[in-house]
């Protein structure tokens, strides 16, 4: 179903992080930007459709005005806006936004750390950090933080008066990822779900204050990657299994012994409903979902199978909404794997 086509070259490998691989299409000039993580460094590529041309950029995660405040960075995303595409890059100190080629860096956002360096307090810090990035329709983004709260940013169509408008308070572990509805329909009552390292799921309504719809318990096993599809909740666990949950009863659909070993990184094509999975057992498997409108029922089929040998996958993405290509990336793998429909 689909083939392996040349690999784009990285200028550092990739870090062993969940969701390690950031996408975004721009169709009007025929152009996708790839962000990989390493280490204290965004690399970011920009490559041409026909896989001819490439452009490297490297930001690096630091405080404003202060040049040697660099620390570790957790993850990298394309926010996607009606009015505007943001990067937003996340580390152990704060939240940066910048323009999605990468070029301004537009909004910085400072964690809170404690002061007094006592033993406690220093472990403490060494844990703080942001995780899980979702833009929300239609002039949100949410920030996970290692508390468990979710930093909810107001922003502006353009411009960098961007501003905290809430804070949400529901999960007690460290986020691990977030996702907003990519269906595209603006029918469902639910466009947010959160995870954490517990495992347990928040979903919400978003608006000028958002509304907790559910909360879907977890089972002492970090839920590592989440997305959500027509009202359909697709959890990734450290199990390797894949559960899909009715976002706003938080029925279980169905369960799926996926892969081997931890689950890195799940994404879904919304006009196709193609899923992708990524494990460290260095297997992609390509998934299709159909709901039902009917009955809400949720169907799943096994549809592709690829291995990257001896190599602990931690991130995979599709390359556009249909699923006619993905992308892959590696733990210790300076190069970004590209796949497309035969």
């Amino acid at each position: 179903m689909y083939h392996k086509e040349k690999s784009i070259q990285l200028k550092n490998s990739a870090s062993a992080l969940y969701n390690n691989l950031g996408v975004l299409r721009i169709a009007p000039r025929r152009l996708t930007y790839f962000t990989v993580v390493h280490a204290n460094v965004v690399n970011m590529v920009s490559a041409s459709w026909d896989g001819l041309n490439y452009s490297h950029r490297q930001l690096q995660s630091k405080e404003p005005n202060v040049a040697t405040s660099t620390s570790l960075i957790m993850q990298a995303a394309f926010c996607g806006l009606p009015s505007r595409d943001l990067l937003v890059v996340t580390s152990q100190k704060g939240i940066q936004m910048y323009e999605s080629d990468g070029s301004i860096m537009v909004y910085w956002h400072a964690l809170d750390t404690p002061e007094t360096p006592t033993e406690l307090t220093y472990i403490a810090a060494q844990a703080v950090f942001a995780r899980g990035i979702s833009s929300v329709w239609e002039n949100y983004i949410c920030v996970g933080v290692s508390s468990g709260a979710i930093l909810v940013f107001d922003v502006p169509s353009k411009g960098s008066n961007i501003t905290l408008s809430e804070v949400l308070e529901e999960h007690k572990d460290s986020i691990s990822d977030m996702a907003s509805e990519c269906s595209g329909s603006q029918e469902c009552i639910a466009d947010l779900v959160s995870a954490d390292d517990s495992g347990s799921l928040c979903v919400w309504k978003s608006g000028e204050e958002f509304q907790l719809l559910n909360k879907i318990p977890g089972f002492d096993m970090s839920c590592s990657s989440v997305k959500l599809w027509k009202g359909t909740v697709v959890a990734g666990y450290g199990t390797g299994q894949i559960r899909l949950y009715e976002a706003v009863t938080g029925i279980l659909h169905a369960e799926v012994n996926a892969h081997a070993r931890w689950i890195y990184s799940l994404d879904i094509a919304p006009f196709s409903g193609l899923l992708l999975s990524a494990a460290e057992d260095s297997i992609v498997r390509v998934w299709h979902l159909t709901v039902t409108p009917e009955t809400n029922n949720v169907e799943v089929a096994h549809l592709h199978n690829e291995c990257v040998t001896d190599t602990q996958i931690c991130g995979a993405k599709f390359c556009d909404g249909d699923g006619y290509a993905f992308a892959v990336t590696g733990y210790d793998l300076s190069e970004i794997i590209r796949y497309t429909q035969s």
